[in-house]
């Protein structure tokens, strides 16, 4: 018999939720027996995200050792994110034009959704701007980072560190030895903490069906579809070229990370999944130092579901308010979430944060918020696996880039995971 591996139990516990949130819509009870156990294994994936990340990277770093190379990957990073996530803009902009999903929708049979939360976000990062971003990528205090999980101020911290731990050559070697250990200690408390990745799935999806039950999605189906899938023809078209220009393959990828994506999809979150992606895609060939870095810098750099939705929702709210957006405020909308969605990386609820500091820029009414964040996290579920293949693909794409990518390494990851099936 196969081994009941972990991608059914958490697809098994994703239809459990679903099943359990549909029997009990609107009922308190399931939500308060099953919040503590969604709560509790978001809090451990939290607990081990930095240490992981701090860990590796100092490992990784004082590998490579020079300063110059690093900053070489920096640039070329930065400038691959660039590149996808104004393709990823691109794309939702054409299923927008193309399928018109606010066309037609009644406005008075919509349900509002209270967004108080996301417009006072929204107005403590207005004068929030892309240079300030890389301003605060430079921490004044690394455990106040640390305490926040400002990712990009741990990062930064973390490779000067790793670039001094190398300097100083036979002293720093006791200090690589402590981080290696932390790293493969933190790996496998990841692992313990998977096991109970079905439970927390169950628990996390059952709440949300159970508050915002199937008929929410009813009214915006048009809207729902369209993002789906504008998201699947992102991931196998601009995705699986990128992919196939650097001589990989993008199914390998989806093949390896099925956990990582069913889980991603379930929780609606990347960070449920960073530890594990980190930990395959340098099983896949790609360096510590790369993988490390990239894939970290990329969750708040490289959000291509995210910013894809942004500009689809901007065009579904236009549309249903029948305002026409001519071509020239269009490259406008582009222009500015190319900015808005870097310059306040890392703000909870970040795609409505970025929506709300976009819409007014082209004249959208931002009370069109209101009617689709009931079901922001139905979008939110497929926003965040784009983002995660997306992450993973480019830590391939930066290894072949810098020559360092192992494809002997790779093929017998693949083949490992053949023989496990």
């Amino acid at each position: 018999m196969k081994k009941f591996g972990l991608a059914l139990q958490i697809v098994v516990g994703l239809i459990l939720g679903i099943i359990a949130g549909i029997v009990f819509y609107g009922n308190p009870t399931l939500q308060t027996y099953l919040n503590p156990l969604g709560n509790i294994f978001m809090r451990l994936i939290k607990m081990i995200v930095v240490p992981i990340v701090v860990s590796s990277l100092v490992v990784g770093v004082a590998g490579v050792g020079d300063i110059k190379k690093l900053g070489k990957l920096g640039g070329k990073t930065i400038l691959y994110f660039e590149i996808v996530t104004t393709a990823a803009i691109v794309v939702g902009l054409l299923f927008g034009n193309v399928f018109h999903p606010g066309s037609g929708v009644d406005m008075s049979h919509l349900a509002k959704t209270d967004i108080k939360s996301y417009v006072d976000t929204a107005h403590s990062t207005q004068s929030h701007s892309l240079a300030d971003t890389f301003v605060n990528i430079v921490p004044t205090n690394f455990f106040e980072s640390l305490m926040k999980g400002d990712m990009l101020a741990v990062i930064f911290f973390s490779v000067m560190f790793g670039l001094g731990v190398a300097a100083v050559g036979e002293k720093g070697k006791p200090v690589i030895s402590f981080f290696q250990g932390a790293s493969e200690a933190m790996f496998w408390v990841t692992n313990q903490i998977m096991k109970f990745a079905p439970v927390g799935v169950f628990a996390l999806i059952g709440v949300t069906v159970s508050k915002f039950g199937v008929s929410s999605l009813l009214p915006l189906g048009k809207l729902v579809v369209s993002v789906y899938a504008a998201m699947l023809f992102f991931v196998v078209v601009v995705l699986g070229a990128v992919a196939k220009m650097a001589g990989t393959s993008l199914l390998s990828i989806l093949k390896i990370l099925k956990e990582e994506i069913i889980l991603a999809y379930s929780t609606a979150s990347s960070e449920s999944v960073l530890p594990k992606v980190m930990e395959k895609m340098e099983k896949f060939g790609c360096p510590k130092a790369i993988t490390s870095f990239v894939i970290p810098v990329g969750y708040s750099f490289n959000l291509d579901g995210s910013t894809l939705y942004q500009s689809l929702a901007a065009l579904f709210i236009a549309q249903m308010y029948h305002i026409h957006m001519p071509l020239s405020t269009q490259i406008t909308l582009v222009l500015v979430l190319m900015v808005t969605s870097k310059g306040i990386a890392g703000v909870p609820g970040v795609s409505f944060v970025v929506l709300l500091a976009t819409l007014g820029s082209v004249g959208i009414p931002l009370e069109g918020l209101m009617f689709i964040a009931g079901i922001d996290r139905i979008l939110d579920m497929a926003r965040t696996v784009v983002n995660v293949v997306g992450n993973s693909l480019a830590a391939v794409i930066m290894s072949k880039w810098e020559g360092k990518y192992d494809s002997i390494k790779g093929l017998k990851f693949i083949e490992s995971i053949k023989k496990a099936a």
